[in-house]
């Protein structure tokens, strides 16, 4: 048995030690299988994990999160590991499992060559150990490697049994909605102008003061076959050319530039702007967004079909694209011009998986008085997916 350290001041390994990192390759070169059973992972961790494996030809491997069921998971976390473990079973080389009756924190990891474990890790390093990030760089972690085929052989058998139908299922086969999905924080609006923070109680504060019509503007995105199929025939469909949140990538203002990865055209529907209680043209008033983000936003456009944020276009962009980005469903696109394949475009697919897939903003009684001394409404903006059905602020209260 030989340990494998972390390397950090004032403990740096010494001639003659290795580093987790380094021993986790040595034992991979070795190996055509890997089976890992950890408490947590993290997104560079598993996008590290999955080069690693083709980098390596790992023929198959099998990675078990043990803590994530019943404590929840960050969503870019939990995106990364579907998009990981759905690429994994479509090329027939592995699968990600969760551990679901109970918090399993151990961390093993097995090495096979000709389905015979012949090596194995047993310690405190997580999966996260394999991608050295601002959050673990300074966090100090030990582990032993034993080649003992006994002991190799025990552990082996452990991990085996965690992924047993009793103690885990694939990621693929358990429902999203029973996973506690950990939303993360949309650093695309820290620091903007013109945009506050507010507290979650004061956003749950003005959402029990709702009144009047819930005015519902549904996102037009196109799916992945729309995009396949566009850049297939050189066409482009309806459902791209008429979306409001991808208007990014319509023909440039200008020839010098092109337009900004976040802007966004929201068009309001005839039908919406006719009911009662819908804002007039070019009366600004505060919303409070439903993830405690504070701008002006106004309607404005012929027949006031604009819905916008006051003083900056891509406020709105930044705040919806942003939380997609935060979720790990979609990267910013530095030039919106030569993103050629469309890697930057919102569709069907994202929305669904981040579980929202329309905007719905409403009044409130309250107000709030502006730089400027003027008493302004505070109205409610969320992000929603239109099946929540969500009840009108007058049933609520009755509730």
């Amino acid at each position: 048995m030989r340990i494998l350290y972390s390397n950090i001041p004032p403990l740096r390994i010494k001639e003659g030690q290795e580093t987790f990192i380094d021993g986790f390759r040595t034992a991979s070169q070795e190996a055509d299988r890997l089976d890992i059973a950890v408490g947590y992972v993290s997104k560079g961790s598993l996008l590290e994990l999955d080069q690693l494996v083709h980098e390596m030809k790992i023929q198959y491997v099998r990675l078990n999160m043990g803590m994530y069921m019943i404590e929840g998971i960050s969503e870019s976390t939990y995106h990364t590991a579907v998009d990981v473990n759905k690429r994994w079973q479509e090329e027939g080389i592995g699968e990600i499992r969760l551990v679901r009756p109970f918090k399993y924190h151990g961390k093993l990891y097995v090495f096979y060559r000709a389905d015979q474990p012949f090596c194995a890790f047993i310690g405190s390093h997580n999966l996260g150990a394999l991608k050295l990030e601002a959050v673990n760089r300074r966090q100090y972690e030990i582990s032993a490697e034993t080649r003992d085929l006994e002991e190799v052989q025990e552990i082996a058998d452990f991990v085996n049994s965690l992924s047993s139908p009793v103690c885990s299922r694939n990621l693929a086969d358990i429902d999203s909605h029973s996973i506690k999905l950990i939303r993360e924080v949309n650093t695309s609006l820290s620091g903007v102008e013109l945009v506050h923070e507010v507290p979650d109680k004061s956003v749950e504060l003005y959402q029990k003061h709702r009144v009047g019509n819930i005015f519902k503007l549904p996102l037009k995105v196109p799916s992945k076959e729309d995009i396949e199929y566009d850049q297939l025939h050189g066409t482009k469909t309806a459902k791209f050319t008429k979306s409001n949140i991808n208007v990014c990538y319509a023909a440039p203002r200008s020839a010098r530039k092109n337009r900004d990865w976040y802007e966004t055209q929201l068009t309001v529907s005839t039908a919406v702007r006719q009911q009662e209680g819908y804002p007039e043209k070019n009366h600004p008033f505060f919303v409070v967004t439903d993830d405690g983000y504070w701008f002006k936003a106004h309607t404005t456009s012929d027949g006031n079909k604009q819905f916008s944020a006051v003083g900056d276009e891509l406020i709105m962009g930044r705040w919806l694209k942003g939380r997609l980005a935060a979720a790990g469903l979609v990267t910013p696109v530095n030039d919106t011009g030569k993103d050629t394949e469309y890697r930057g475009m919102i569709t069907r697919e994202m929305l669904d998986a981040y579980g929202a897939d329309s905007l719905v903003f409403s009044k409130t009684d309250q107000k709030a008085i502006d730089e400027d001394g003027t008493e302004l409404p505070v109205w409610t903006l969320s992000f929603i997916s239109v099946k929540d059905n969500e009840s009108s602020p007058e049933e609520e209260k009755d509730k």
